[in-house]
């Protein structure tokens, strides 16, 4: 089981390092998109919070413990802190590349899952999958992809 805690534990680190990115993007973009991009970016935060809220309690509940410091999330983070982009352009693709990044670990942690008989963090990973199809496909749409 201790994969399948640690595989949790890179999400709940992903997913906060996602939170900090998108606020950022949130507070700097700029351009005539500023209000969709604005408001996308703060849908997308307060989403990556619930994901780490539902991640760590499933975490929590399955005997495992969840990591809870900025200085744990980002020693096992797979996704990068925002390197400063300021092109609205930029920052789409960059949570382009970081929705695939987490859509693939997020393939893993569902196989792992079912390894380990547990249905219920199956379920949580196939949930979060489906939501970062659509992101992706949306992000892509707007970067006419």
């Amino acid at each position: 089981m201790e994969n399948l805690y640690s595989a949790l534990n890179v999400q709940i680190a992903n997913w906060s390092v996602l939170y900090t990115k998108l606020h950022r993007y949130h507070w700097f973009v700029k351009g005539p998109l500023f209000f969709t991009l604005h408001e996308k970016f703060e849908e997308l935060y307060n989403e990556s919070a619930t994901v780490v809220d539902e991640v760590a309690e499933r975490l929590l509940a399955s005997g495992g413990t969840p990591v809870a410091t900025m200085k744990e999330y980002l020693s096992i983070a797979t996704i990068q802190e925002s390197n400063g982009e300021t092109n609205a352009d930029e920052m789409v693709s960059s949570l382009v590349a970081d929705y695939k990044q987490l859509k693939a670990e997020l393939k893993e942690l569902a196989e792992l899952a079912d390894q380990h008989d547990h249905d219920v963090i199956n379920d949580l990973a196939v949930g979060l999958l489906v939501k970062l199809e659509g992101h992706i496909w949306m992000l892509n749409a707007y970067l006419g992809k």
